[in-house]
């Protein structure tokens, strides 16, 4: 089966209308997404403040002295419309501990989907309100994305899909490019006013 014929019998539906370029020899079920990412924290409230204060995530659940890993720390499961978790932050093996340094392997980014342009939008006003930093702001062609750095130093990107017909596909159905010019962030903005 040619990896189009794969994505279009893809049960449940398809997640884009990209073809890989090498796909799967056993491809997994193409359903398949990312439904949380947990990472260590030094500081619960710290992490909190930020995730729940400025970008407006709900609290599920947060525990204190929590037995894991072979020892006990803080959790905090963080969620938008209801999903069980979509962060999950722990000082198990990290309370008190530094931020990862650059030049080691390990977690780049996790990207956090806005439904919308207005959506991403309305982060960045949050974000410029409290007078976080901005990293950096792509247009990935696939995408739009801000990047930021949380208290831990975890980079963060914040973006919102375009509609898959507006995505640089080459005649193949490859991904063509995906490394585009700055956003105009004046622009995005603008967003907010639209509503």
């Amino acid at each position: 089966m040619s990896a189009a014929e794969h994505r279009v019998q893809a049960p449940g539906g398809s997640q884009g209308p990209i073809v890989p370029r090498t796909p799967a020899a056993r491809p997994i079920d193409p359903g398949v997404r990312i439904g949380h990412v947990h990472l260590r924290t030094a500081d619960i409230d710290r992490v909190k403040a930020f995730y729940v204060d400025i970008l407006g995530f709900d609290v599920v659940t947060e525990a204190r002295d929590v037995p894991g890993w072979g020892t006990t720390g803080d959790i905090l499961f963080l969620s938008a419309g209801g999903y069980h978790h979509h962060l999950g932050f722990n000082t198990w093996k990290s309370a008190g501990g530094p931020a990862q340094p650059d030049g080691v392997t390990g977690l780049h980014h996790v990207a956090l989907v806005h439904p919308t342009r207005a959506g991403l939008a309305d982060a960045v006003s949050r974000l410029q309100g409290a007078g976080w930093p901005l990293r950096q702001w792509t247009d990935h062609g696939t995408h739009e994305a801000v990047y930021v750095t949380d208290p831990d130093g975890n980079d963060v990107e914040l973006m919102w899909d375009r509609p898959f017909g507006a995505w640089p596909l080459d005649a193949a159905g490859h991904l063509d490019g995906g490394f585009g010019p700055d956003i105009d962030l004046d622009d995005l903005l603008a967003e907010l006013d639209a509503d």
